[in-house]
């Protein structure tokens, strides 16, 4: 992958649904060379797919926040799957230093995320926890 291709994937980061044109017209180079290119970064598994994020994921659940989960013990896969049943919680990240694991939370309150952080905590083995809430996204880029 050289710069040509690091630059489309940054216009596509932008919005996956230009034109080739104006892809094209972006980057110097031709409609051809562009589509070349992205059928190339799909072939070899760069560019996995494509998302669509709509407007009212972010009025649904207005409320997000990142928690670092500390584990006592051995029991990463009982944790795991028992955060996986809590509705607020998007995504779990392994991770390596202090913490354990990072939950990606998300609710349509303060209560709500209240809840969920309450329903965490009360799982046997999490030892600690800190939660950040996130204010505002200066960038948002779609999980692979």
């Amino acid at each position: 992958m050289d710069n040509r291709d690091k630059d489309l994937i940054a216009l596509l980061r932008q919005n996956a649904r230009e034109s080739l044109s104006n892809l094209a017209a972006a980057l110097g180079v031709s409609r051809a060379t562009v589509r070349t290119r992205l059928e190339r970064l799909q072939e070899t598994g760069v560019i996995a797919g494509f998302t669509l994020r709509l407007r009212d994921d972010e009025f649904d659940h207005p409320v997000r926040g990142i928690t670092l989960i500390k584990i006592a013990g051995h029991r990463t896969q009982r944790i795991v799957a028992q955060l996986q049943k809590i509705t607020a919680i998007q995504m779990i990240h392994s991770t390596n230093g202090k913490w354990d694991l990072i939950a990606e939370m998300a609710a349509e309150s303060l209560p709500a995320f209240d809840a969920a952080l309450t329903e965490m905590r009360g799982i046997d083995g999490i030892s600690e926890s800190e939660t950040n809430l996130l204010l505002a996204t200066q960038r948002h880029r779609a999980a692979r």
